[in-house]
Protein backbone atom coordinates (compact mmCIF):
# COMPACT_ATOMS: atom_id res chain seq x y z
CA UNK A 1 0.00 0.00 0.00
CA UNK A 2 2.39 2.49 0.53
CA UNK A 3 4.51 2.07 -2.28
CA UNK A 4 1.65 2.60 -4.25
CA UNK A 5 0.92 5.96 -2.25
CA UNK A 6 4.77 6.29 -2.85
CA UNK A 7 4.25 6.09 -6.84
CA UNK A 8 1.01 8.54 -6.63
CA UNK A 9 3.24 11.07 -4.82
CA UNK A 10 6.57 10.70 -6.87
CA UNK A 11 4.25 11.24 -10.26
CA UNK A 12 2.78 14.55 -8.24
CA UNK A 13 -0.33 13.25 -8.72
CA UNK A 14 -1.10 14.92 -5.50
CA UNK A 15 -2.55 18.61 -4.33
CA UNK A 16 -0.60 20.65 -1.40
CA UNK A 17 -3.25 22.86 0.86
CA UNK A 18 -1.49 25.04 3.36
CA UNK A 19 -2.65 27.37 5.55
CA UNK A 20 -2.01 30.19 8.29
CA UNK A 21 -4.30 29.92 10.80
CA UNK A 22 -4.17 31.86 13.84
CA UNK A 23 -2.38 29.95 16.31
CA UNK A 24 -1.28 26.88 13.81
CA UNK A 25 0.01 26.93 10.24
CA UNK A 26 -0.72 23.55 8.73
CA UNK A 27 0.35 21.66 5.22
CA UNK A 28 -1.55 18.51 3.77
CA UNK A 29 -0.73 16.60 1.14
CA UNK A 30 -3.94 14.95 -0.46
CA UNK A 31 -4.16 11.99 -3.50
CA UNK A 32 -7.19 13.05 -6.29
CA UNK A 33 -9.40 12.00 -4.54
CA UNK A 34 -8.88 14.32 -1.63
CA UNK A 35 -7.82 11.38 0.87
CA UNK A 36 -5.31 12.85 3.56
CA UNK A 37 -1.68 10.84 2.84
CA UNK A 38 0.58 13.44 5.27
CA UNK A 39 0.13 16.60 6.89
CA UNK A 40 2.69 18.68 9.08
CA UNK A 41 2.42 21.51 10.89
CA UNK A 42 3.63 24.71 13.11
CA UNK A 43 2.92 26.57 16.09
CA UNK A 44 3.09 30.14 16.04
CA UNK A 45 0.61 33.30 17.68
CA UNK A 46 0.38 36.85 17.22
CA UNK A 47 1.86 39.44 18.98
CA UNK A 48 0.83 42.84 20.25
CA UNK A 49 2.73 45.71 19.34
CA UNK A 50 2.31 48.70 19.55
CA UNK A 51 -1.30 48.83 19.92
CA UNK A 52 -1.66 46.39 17.15
CA UNK A 53 -2.14 42.85 16.92
CA UNK A 54 0.84 41.35 14.26
CA UNK A 55 2.99 38.69 13.15
CA UNK A 56 6.26 39.63 11.52
CA UNK A 57 7.94 38.80 8.54
CA UNK A 58 10.01 36.13 10.11
CA UNK A 59 7.57 34.42 11.68
CA UNK A 60 5.94 34.38 8.44
CA UNK A 61 8.44 32.57 6.58
CA UNK A 62 9.82 30.53 9.76
CA UNK A 63 6.38 29.41 9.82
CA UNK A 64 5.86 28.55 6.24
CA UNK A 65 8.95 26.78 5.92
CA UNK A 66 8.58 24.76 9.35
CA UNK A 67 4.78 23.73 8.66
CA UNK A 68 6.39 22.62 4.77
CA UNK A 69 9.12 20.57 6.69
CA UNK A 70 7.30 18.82 9.11
CA UNK A 71 5.06 17.97 5.94
CA UNK A 72 8.08 16.51 4.24
CA UNK A 73 9.14 14.30 7.80
CA UNK A 74 5.70 13.00 7.44
CA UNK A 75 6.03 11.95 4.19
CA UNK A 76 9.34 10.40 4.57
CA UNK A 77 8.42 8.46 7.92
CA UNK A 78 5.45 7.11 6.02
CA UNK A 79 6.12 6.49 2.49
CA UNK A 80 10.30 7.00 2.69
CA UNK A 81 10.31 9.32 -0.20
CA UNK A 82 10.57 13.18 -0.67
CA UNK A 83 7.60 15.58 -2.77
CA UNK A 84 9.49 16.57 -5.76
CA UNK A 85 6.06 18.17 -7.38
CA UNK A 86 2.42 18.05 -7.12
CA UNK A 87 -0.67 18.53 -9.81
CA UNK A 88 -1.38 21.63 -7.70
CA UNK A 89 -0.52 23.69 -4.72
CA UNK A 90 -2.70 26.53 -2.85
CA UNK A 91 -2.85 28.87 -0.10
CA UNK A 92 -5.10 30.12 2.02
CA UNK A 93 -4.82 32.24 5.74
CA UNK A 94 -6.94 34.07 8.21
CA UNK A 95 -9.35 36.61 5.54
CA UNK A 96 -9.02 40.30 5.80
CA UNK A 97 -6.30 42.37 7.63
CA UNK A 98 -3.60 45.00 5.83
CA UNK A 99 -0.33 44.09 3.99
CA UNK A 100 0.50 47.42 2.32
CA UNK A 101 3.56 47.71 -0.01
CA UNK A 102 5.64 50.58 -2.17
CA UNK A 103 6.79 50.17 -5.23
CA UNK A 104 9.90 48.14 -4.41
CA UNK A 105 7.58 45.55 -2.71
CA UNK A 106 8.91 46.66 0.96
CA UNK A 107 6.58 46.10 3.42
CA UNK A 108 5.44 49.51 4.80
CA UNK A 109 3.90 48.87 8.07
CA UNK A 110 3.67 45.93 9.60
CA UNK A 111 0.86 43.38 9.30
CA UNK A 112 -2.23 44.79 10.43
CA UNK A 113 -4.27 41.25 11.70
CA UNK A 114 -8.24 40.89 11.29
CA UNK A 115 -8.09 40.56 14.79
CA UNK A 116 -7.68 44.87 15.15
CA UNK A 117 -10.41 46.81 16.29
CA UNK A 118 -8.67 49.89 15.50
CA UNK A 119 -10.76 51.07 12.31
CA UNK A 120 -14.22 52.29 14.17
CA UNK A 121 -13.96 55.92 11.67
CA UNK A 122 -13.10 54.37 9.16
CA UNK A 123 -15.65 51.65 8.65
CA UNK A 124 -18.79 53.63 9.87
CA UNK A 125 -17.41 56.01 6.94
CA UNK A 126 -17.46 53.81 4.24
CA UNK A 127 -20.33 51.60 5.47
CA UNK A 128 -22.18 55.06 5.02
CA UNK A 129 -20.80 56.39 2.03
CA UNK A 130 -21.69 52.73 0.29
CA UNK A 131 -24.86 51.85 2.11
CA UNK A 132 -23.35 48.58 2.33
CA UNK A 133 -21.48 47.20 5.32
CA UNK A 134 -18.06 47.40 5.89
CA UNK A 135 -16.45 45.78 8.84
CA UNK A 136 -13.40 46.91 10.84
CA UNK A 137 -11.27 44.20 10.09
CA UNK A 138 -11.79 44.63 6.46
CA UNK A 139 -8.97 45.49 4.72
CA UNK A 140 -10.44 48.19 2.75
CA UNK A 141 -11.26 49.61 6.73
CA UNK A 142 -7.46 49.89 7.12
CA UNK A 143 -6.26 51.21 4.53
CA UNK A 144 -9.39 54.16 4.86
CA UNK A 145 -8.24 54.47 8.33
CA UNK A 146 -4.32 54.68 7.87
CA UNK A 147 -5.84 57.60 5.51
CA UNK A 148 -7.67 59.42 7.80
CA UNK A 149 -4.56 59.09 10.69
CA UNK A 150 -2.91 61.15 7.85
CA UNK A 151 -0.29 57.88 8.11
CA UNK A 152 3.30 58.78 6.41
CA UNK A 153 3.14 55.68 4.65
CA UNK A 154 0.42 55.89 2.27
CA UNK A 155 1.32 58.11 0.06
CA UNK A 156 4.15 55.33 -0.55
CA UNK A 157 1.73 52.52 -1.49
CA UNK A 158 1.85 50.65 -5.09
CA UNK A 159 -0.23 47.82 -3.52
CA UNK A 160 -2.11 46.54 -0.62
CA UNK A 161 -3.12 42.61 0.08
CA UNK A 162 -4.16 39.56 2.74
CA UNK A 163 -1.69 37.27 4.15
CA UNK A 164 -2.93 34.65 1.66
CA UNK A 165 -2.07 37.22 -1.14
CA UNK A 166 1.10 37.97 0.24
CA UNK A 167 2.67 34.25 0.32
CA UNK A 168 0.76 33.36 -3.22
CA UNK A 169 2.21 36.42 -4.64
CA UNK A 170 5.94 35.75 -3.42
CA UNK A 171 6.22 32.04 -4.44
CA UNK A 172 4.21 32.85 -7.90
CA UNK A 173 5.00 36.41 -8.86
CA UNK A 174 0.94 36.91 -9.16
CA UNK A 175 -0.80 39.11 -7.21
CA UNK A 176 -3.87 37.54 -7.18
CA UNK A 177 -6.53 36.69 -4.56
CA UNK A 178 -9.37 34.11 -4.65
CA UNK A 179 -13.06 35.90 -4.89
CA UNK A 180 -13.76 34.73 -1.33
CA UNK A 181 -10.55 36.36 0.08
CA UNK A 182 -11.14 39.20 -2.34
CA UNK A 183 -14.74 39.98 -1.00
CA UNK A 184 -12.88 40.44 2.55
CA UNK A 185 -11.21 43.19 1.02
CA UNK A 186 -13.24 45.17 -0.77
CA UNK A 187 -17.12 44.77 -1.47
CA UNK A 188 -18.00 42.05 -4.62
CA UNK A 189 -20.34 42.11 -7.22
CA UNK A 190 -21.48 38.65 -7.61
CA UNK A 191 -22.73 39.38 -10.93
CA UNK A 192 -19.10 40.20 -12.34
CA UNK A 193 -17.55 38.30 -9.80
CA UNK A 194 -14.84 40.69 -9.23
CA UNK A 195 -15.17 44.44 -7.18
CA UNK A 196 -18.10 46.55 -6.90
CA UNK A 197 -17.37 49.09 -9.81
CA UNK A 198 -20.28 51.49 -8.06
CA UNK A 199 -17.96 51.21 -4.80
CA UNK A 200 -14.76 51.55 -6.70
CA UNK A 201 -15.60 54.89 -8.36
CA UNK A 202 -17.20 56.23 -4.86
CA UNK A 203 -14.16 54.82 -3.25
CA UNK A 204 -11.81 57.00 -5.93
CA UNK A 205 -13.87 60.17 -5.38
CA UNK A 206 -13.11 59.73 -1.64
CA UNK A 207 -9.38 58.95 -2.30
CA UNK A 208 -9.52 62.42 -4.46
CA UNK A 209 -11.16 64.59 -1.38
CA UNK A 210 -8.80 63.19 1.25
CA UNK A 211 -5.49 64.09 -1.21
CA UNK A 212 -4.46 60.81 -2.34
CA UNK A 213 -2.76 60.55 -5.55
CA UNK A 214 -3.62 56.53 -6.53
CA UNK A 215 -6.79 54.81 -7.84
CA UNK A 216 -8.30 52.00 -5.76
CA UNK A 217 -7.93 49.61 -8.71
CA UNK A 218 -4.49 50.66 -8.98
CA UNK A 219 -3.35 48.92 -6.14
CA UNK A 220 -6.10 46.25 -5.36
CA UNK A 221 -5.29 42.21 -6.46
CA UNK A 222 -6.89 41.02 -9.29
CA UNK A 223 -9.83 38.80 -8.63
CA UNK A 224 -9.83 35.28 -9.43
CA UNK A 225 -12.71 32.26 -8.73
CA UNK A 226 -12.01 28.43 -7.94
CA UNK A 227 -10.72 26.80 -11.18
CA UNK A 228 -8.82 29.88 -12.70
CA UNK A 229 -5.33 29.52 -13.50
CA UNK A 230 -3.38 31.57 -10.86
CA UNK A 231 0.49 31.38 -11.35
CA UNK A 232 2.90 29.09 -11.02
CA UNK A 233 5.69 28.11 -8.31
CA UNK A 234 8.78 29.99 -9.34
CA UNK A 235 11.95 29.11 -8.74
CA UNK A 236 12.38 31.45 -6.40
CA UNK A 237 9.11 30.89 -4.69
CA UNK A 238 9.96 27.02 -4.56
CA UNK A 239 13.10 27.61 -2.57
CA UNK A 240 11.16 29.96 -0.07
CA UNK A 241 8.84 26.80 0.46
CA UNK A 242 10.91 23.86 0.61
CA UNK A 243 14.65 24.99 2.17
CA UNK A 244 15.59 21.01 1.48
CA UNK A 245 15.66 22.31 -2.20
CA UNK A 246 13.96 19.05 -3.28
CA UNK A 247 10.69 21.28 -4.53
CA UNK A 248 10.56 21.78 -8.18
CA UNK A 249 9.23 24.67 -9.76
CA UNK A 250 6.51 24.93 -12.10
CA UNK A 251 3.36 23.57 -10.00
CA UNK A 252 0.19 25.25 -11.30
CA UNK A 253 -1.26 27.18 -8.13
CA UNK A 254 -5.02 27.91 -7.25
CA UNK A 255 -6.38 31.44 -6.34
CA UNK A 256 -5.43 32.14 -2.78
CA UNK A 257 -8.41 31.52 -0.42
CA UNK A 258 -9.20 33.03 3.17
CA UNK A 259 -10.29 30.62 5.77
CA UNK A 260 -14.07 31.31 5.01
CA UNK A 261 -13.86 30.05 1.32
CA UNK A 262 -11.77 26.78 2.62
CA UNK A 263 -14.02 26.39 5.37
CA UNK A 264 -17.05 26.20 2.91
CA UNK A 265 -15.36 23.32 0.84
CA UNK A 266 -14.55 21.94 3.74
CA UNK A 267 -17.60 21.35 4.81
CA UNK A 268 -19.59 21.21 0.88
CA UNK A 269 -21.10 24.42 1.85
CA UNK A 270 -20.56 26.52 -1.20
CA UNK A 271 -24.14 25.49 -2.82
CA UNK A 272 -27.02 27.98 -1.76
CA UNK A 273 -29.41 27.82 1.22
CA UNK A 274 -26.70 25.59 2.97
CA UNK A 275 -24.23 27.05 5.39
CA UNK A 276 -21.15 26.62 8.11
CA UNK A 277 -20.10 27.60 11.04
CA UNK A 278 -16.53 27.77 11.67
CA UNK A 279 -15.29 27.61 15.38
CA UNK A 280 -11.37 28.25 16.98
CA UNK A 281 -9.75 30.92 18.14
CA UNK A 282 -12.39 32.78 15.76
CA UNK A 283 -16.08 31.80 15.02
CA UNK A 284 -17.71 32.71 12.33
CA UNK A 285 -20.53 31.44 10.43
CA UNK A 286 -21.69 31.91 6.76
CA UNK A 287 -24.85 31.21 4.80
CA UNK A 288 -24.70 30.85 0.75
CA UNK A 289 -28.22 33.12 0.12
CA UNK A 290 -30.73 32.69 -2.38
CA UNK A 291 -30.92 36.53 -2.26
CA UNK A 292 -29.57 39.58 -1.00
CA UNK A 293 -30.31 40.88 2.23
CA UNK A 294 -33.22 42.95 2.52
CA UNK A 295 -31.30 45.92 4.09
CA UNK A 296 -28.14 46.86 5.89
CA UNK A 297 -27.02 45.22 9.08
CA UNK A 298 -23.84 46.09 10.95
CA UNK A 299 -23.74 42.42 12.52
CA UNK A 300 -23.63 40.97 9.04
CA UNK A 301 -21.19 41.35 6.50
CA UNK A 302 -21.57 39.63 2.78
CA UNK A 303 -18.52 37.85 1.21
CA UNK A 304 -18.39 35.12 -1.46
CA UNK A 305 -18.21 31.68 -1.65
CA UNK A 306 -14.67 30.96 -3.80
CA UNK A 307 -17.05 30.78 -6.91
CA UNK A 308 -18.32 34.31 -6.02
CA UNK A 309 -21.90 33.48 -5.24
CA UNK A 310 -23.48 35.52 -2.06
CA UNK A 311 -22.87 34.57 1.96
CA UNK A 312 -24.11 36.12 4.59
CA UNK A 313 -21.28 35.77 7.24
CA UNK A 314 -21.76 36.44 11.29
CA UNK A 315 -17.90 37.15 12.09
CA UNK A 316 -16.65 36.96 15.70
CA UNK A 317 -13.92 37.78 16.69
CA UNK A 318 -13.52 35.47 20.18
CA UNK A 319 -14.21 32.25 21.02
CA UNK A 320 -12.38 29.58 22.34
CA UNK A 321 -9.18 31.34 24.27
CA UNK A 322 -11.25 32.08 27.29
CA UNK A 323 -12.17 28.27 27.44
CA UNK A 324 -8.49 27.36 27.05
CA UNK A 325 -7.64 29.71 29.88
CA UNK A 326 -10.36 27.98 32.67
CA UNK A 327 -9.10 24.54 31.01
CA UNK A 328 -5.71 25.83 32.02
CA UNK A 329 -6.80 26.50 35.65
CA UNK A 330 -8.16 23.07 35.76
CA UNK A 331 -5.03 21.28 34.26
CA UNK A 332 -3.05 23.55 37.23
CA UNK A 333 -5.60 21.75 39.75
CA UNK A 334 -4.62 18.78 38.67
CA UNK A 335 -0.77 19.17 38.34
CA UNK A 336 -1.38 20.97 42.10
CA UNK A 337 -3.00 17.44 43.68
CA UNK A 338 -0.53 15.03 41.85
CA UNK A 339 -3.00 13.80 39.61
CA UNK A 340 -1.53 13.14 35.54
CA UNK A 341 -4.17 13.90 33.37
CA UNK A 342 -3.82 14.28 29.38
CA UNK A 343 -5.55 16.86 27.70
CA UNK A 344 -8.12 14.94 25.35
CA UNK A 345 -9.35 13.63 28.38
CA UNK A 346 -9.00 16.84 30.62
CA UNK A 347 -11.58 18.68 27.31
CA UNK A 348 -13.51 15.82 27.19
CA UNK A 349 -14.18 15.56 30.71
CA UNK A 350 -15.24 19.24 31.41
CA UNK A 351 -16.73 19.65 28.09
CA UNK A 352 -19.40 16.63 28.54
CA UNK A 353 -20.00 17.52 32.07
CA UNK A 354 -21.70 20.62 30.57
CA UNK A 355 -24.65 18.90 28.90
CA UNK A 356 -25.62 18.44 32.66
CA UNK A 357 -26.04 21.84 33.03
CA UNK A 358 -28.98 23.81 33.13
CA UNK A 359 -30.37 24.76 29.52
CA UNK A 360 -30.34 28.49 30.58
CA UNK A 361 -27.15 28.26 32.35
CA UNK A 362 -28.72 28.52 35.85
CA UNK A 363 -28.36 32.31 35.75
CA UNK A 364 -24.35 32.50 35.41
CA UNK A 365 -23.27 35.01 32.85
CA UNK A 366 -20.21 35.76 30.79
CA UNK A 367 -18.12 37.27 28.16
CA UNK A 368 -14.78 35.40 26.21
CA UNK A 369 -14.00 38.84 25.03
CA UNK A 370 -9.79 38.81 24.40
CA UNK A 371 -10.51 41.10 22.05
CA UNK A 372 -13.37 43.38 20.87
CA UNK A 373 -16.56 42.34 19.02
CA UNK A 374 -17.73 44.96 16.83
CA UNK A 375 -21.09 42.54 16.80
CA UNK A 376 -22.34 43.61 20.27
CA UNK A 377 -20.46 47.14 19.83
CA UNK A 378 -17.56 46.64 21.37
CA UNK A 379 -13.68 47.55 20.37
CA UNK A 380 -12.00 46.13 23.18
CA UNK A 381 -12.62 43.28 25.30
CA UNK A 382 -11.57 42.04 28.86
CA UNK A 383 -13.21 38.08 29.99
CA UNK A 384 -16.26 38.02 32.53
CA UNK A 385 -17.74 35.74 34.59
CA UNK A 386 -20.29 36.96 37.29
CA UNK A 387 -23.57 35.22 38.77
CA UNK A 388 -25.89 36.51 41.57
CA UNK A 389 -25.45 34.76 44.90
CA UNK A 390 -28.76 32.94 44.55
CA UNK A 391 -27.02 31.31 41.07
CA UNK A 392 -26.61 27.86 40.51
CA UNK A 393 -23.26 27.37 40.80
CA UNK A 394 -21.95 24.42 39.52
CA UNK A 395 -18.87 22.58 37.38
CA UNK A 396 -22.04 21.89 34.70
CA UNK A 397 -23.12 25.51 34.87
CA UNK A 398 -19.95 26.79 35.08
CA UNK A 399 -18.77 24.94 31.82
CA UNK A 400 -21.85 24.78 30.06
CA UNK A 401 -21.83 28.98 30.45
CA UNK A 402 -18.19 28.84 29.18
CA UNK A 403 -19.35 26.98 25.77
CA UNK A 404 -22.34 29.12 25.42
CA UNK A 405 -20.32 32.18 25.94
CA UNK A 406 -18.04 30.63 23.32
CA UNK A 407 -21.04 31.24 20.89
CA UNK A 408 -23.24 33.76 22.07
CA UNK A 409 -22.42 36.54 20.27
CA UNK A 410 -22.69 34.68 16.98
CA UNK A 411 -25.91 33.50 17.69
CA UNK A 412 -26.80 37.30 18.17
CA UNK A 413 -25.92 38.02 14.63
CA UNK A 414 -27.49 34.78 13.27
CA UNK A 415 -31.02 35.44 15.32
CA UNK A 416 -31.14 39.05 12.83
CA UNK A 417 -30.41 36.49 9.68
CA UNK A 418 -32.84 33.82 10.34
CA UNK A 419 -35.62 36.01 12.57
CA UNK A 420 -35.15 39.31 10.45
CA UNK A 421 -34.13 38.67 6.83
CA UNK A 422 -35.91 35.28 7.04
CA UNK A 423 -32.67 33.51 5.25
CA UNK A 424 -33.36 29.75 5.10
CA UNK A 425 -31.09 27.18 5.45
CA UNK A 426 -31.04 23.57 4.48
CA UNK A 427 -27.71 22.30 5.81
CA UNK A 428 -25.55 23.67 8.44
CA UNK A 429 -22.25 22.02 8.95
CA UNK A 430 -19.54 22.55 11.73
CA UNK A 431 -15.47 22.11 11.95
CA UNK A 432 -12.84 23.42 13.93
CA UNK A 433 -11.52 22.95 17.25
CA UNK A 434 -14.28 23.67 19.35
CA UNK A 435 -15.98 20.49 17.49
CA UNK A 436 -13.62 17.84 18.84
CA UNK A 437 -16.03 17.28 21.71
CA UNK A 438 -18.37 16.63 19.18
CA UNK A 439 -21.60 15.73 20.54
CA UNK A 440 -21.28 18.46 23.15
CA UNK A 441 -20.22 21.45 21.00
CA UNK A 442 -22.04 20.28 18.40
CA UNK A 443 -25.54 20.22 20.60
CA UNK A 444 -24.65 23.19 21.92
CA UNK A 445 -24.14 25.33 18.72
CA UNK A 446 -27.87 23.50 17.65
CA UNK A 447 -29.45 25.39 20.66
CA UNK A 448 -27.48 28.54 19.19
CA UNK A 449 -28.62 28.18 15.61
CA UNK A 450 -32.45 26.37 16.21
CA UNK A 451 -31.87 23.99 13.81
CA UNK A 452 -29.53 20.26 13.12
CA UNK A 453 -26.07 20.67 12.77
CA UNK A 454 -23.76 18.44 11.09
CA UNK A 455 -20.01 17.78 11.14
CA UNK A 456 -18.48 15.73 8.62
CA UNK A 457 -15.67 13.43 9.14
CA UNK A 458 -13.58 14.75 6.69
CA UNK A 459 -14.09 18.34 8.50
CA UNK A 460 -10.94 17.71 10.88
CA UNK A 461 -9.25 18.05 8.01
CA UNK A 462 -9.60 22.12 8.22
CA UNK A 463 -8.62 24.44 6.22
CA UNK A 464 -5.43 22.97 4.91
CA UNK A 465 -7.21 20.28 3.28
CA UNK A 466 -10.09 22.79 2.18
CA UNK A 467 -7.18 24.61 0.18
CA UNK A 468 -6.02 21.19 -0.98
CA UNK A 469 -9.63 20.50 -2.55
CA UNK A 470 -9.32 24.11 -4.31
CA UNK A 471 -6.40 22.94 -5.62
CA UNK A 472 -7.83 19.15 -6.97
CA UNK A 473 -10.43 21.43 -8.74
CA UNK A 474 -8.02 23.48 -10.41
CA UNK A 475 -6.65 19.81 -11.80
CA UNK A 476 -10.04 19.21 -12.99
CA UNK A 477 -10.66 22.14 -14.61
CA UNK A 478 -7.20 22.66 -16.16
CA UNK A 479 -7.04 26.18 -14.96
CA UNK A 480 -10.15 27.05 -17.38
CA UNK A 481 -13.42 27.13 -15.55
CA UNK A 482 -15.40 28.21 -18.57
CA UNK A 483 -14.40 25.14 -20.51
CA UNK A 484 -14.92 22.68 -17.27
CA UNK A 485 -18.38 21.05 -17.32
CA UNK A 486 -18.15 20.08 -13.64
CA UNK A 487 -18.79 22.96 -11.51
CA UNK A 488 -17.18 23.70 -7.65
CA UNK A 489 -20.36 22.44 -5.99
CA UNK A 490 -20.43 19.31 -8.69
CA UNK A 491 -16.59 18.50 -7.87
CA UNK A 492 -17.39 18.70 -3.84
CA UNK A 493 -20.46 16.37 -4.33
CA UNK A 494 -20.06 14.18 -6.74
CA UNK A 495 -15.52 13.37 -5.71
CA UNK A 496 -14.66 14.55 -2.77
CA UNK A 497 -18.15 14.13 -0.28
CA UNK A 498 -19.03 11.19 -2.76
CA UNK A 499 -19.58 8.79 0.53
CA UNK A 500 -19.58 11.00 3.40
CA UNK A 501 -22.47 11.32 5.19
CA UNK A 502 -21.19 13.38 8.97
CA UNK A 503 -22.70 12.95 11.96
CA UNK A 504 -25.87 15.23 12.45
CA UNK A 505 -27.20 15.98 15.96
CA UNK A 506 -30.50 18.73 16.62
CA UNK A 507 -31.08 19.85 20.46
CA UNK A 508 -33.99 19.75 21.79
CA UNK A 509 -36.97 21.90 22.19
CA UNK A 510 -36.13 22.61 25.60
CA UNK A 511 -32.14 22.92 24.93
CA UNK A 512 -33.61 25.89 22.23
CA UNK A 513 -35.62 27.52 24.71
CA UNK A 514 -32.92 27.73 27.23
CA UNK A 515 -30.16 29.08 25.40
CA UNK A 516 -32.84 31.79 23.93
CA UNK A 517 -33.13 32.72 27.59
CA UNK A 518 -29.76 32.52 28.43
CA UNK A 519 -29.53 34.98 25.15
CA UNK A 520 -31.89 37.73 26.94
CA UNK A 521 -29.69 37.98 30.32
CA UNK A 522 -26.38 37.91 27.99
CA UNK A 523 -27.77 40.65 26.39
CA UNK A 524 -29.00 42.82 29.14
CA UNK A 525 -26.00 42.25 31.10
CA UNK A 526 -23.59 43.91 28.34
CA UNK A 527 -23.49 46.64 30.43
CA UNK A 528 -20.96 44.56 32.97
CA UNK A 529 -18.25 43.89 29.96
CA UNK A 530 -18.34 47.70 29.48
CA UNK A 531 -17.37 48.39 33.05
CA UNK A 532 -14.90 45.98 33.07
CA UNK A 533 -13.27 47.30 30.10
CA UNK A 534 -13.33 50.93 31.53
CA UNK A 535 -11.71 49.83 35.12
CA UNK A 536 -9.87 46.64 33.75
CA UNK A 537 -6.72 48.36 32.16
CA UNK A 538 -3.90 46.32 30.26
CA UNK A 539 -0.61 46.05 31.72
Amino acid sequence: MSSDVRSVIDNGKTAIGIEFGSTRIKAVLVDEKGKVLAQGGHGWENQYENGVWTYSLDMIWDGLQSAYADLLKDVKNRYDTVIKTAGALGFSGMMHGYMAFDSSDNLLVPFRTWRNTITEQAANELTEAFGFNIPQRWSIAHLHQAILNKEEHVKDISFFTTLAGFIHWKLSGEKVLGVGEASGMFPIDSSSKNYNDKYLDKYDEILSENGVSFKIRDILPEVKIAGEAAGALSEEGAKLLDISGNLEAGIPMCPPEGDAGTGMVATNSVAVRTGNVSAGTSIFAMVVMEEPLKKLHREIDVVTTPVGDDVAMVHCNNCTSDINAWVGIFREFCKTIGVEIDDNTLYTTLFKAALNGAPDCGGLVGFNYFSGEPVTGFDEGRPVFARAVNSDFSLANFMRLHLYSAVSTLKAGLDILFQEEGVKVDRMYAHGGFFKTREVSQRIMSAATGGPITVMETAGEGGAWGMAVLALYLMKTGGSVSKSAVTLSDFLDNVIFANEEGITITATDNEIKGFDDYMKVFLDSKSLEKSAIDVLKER
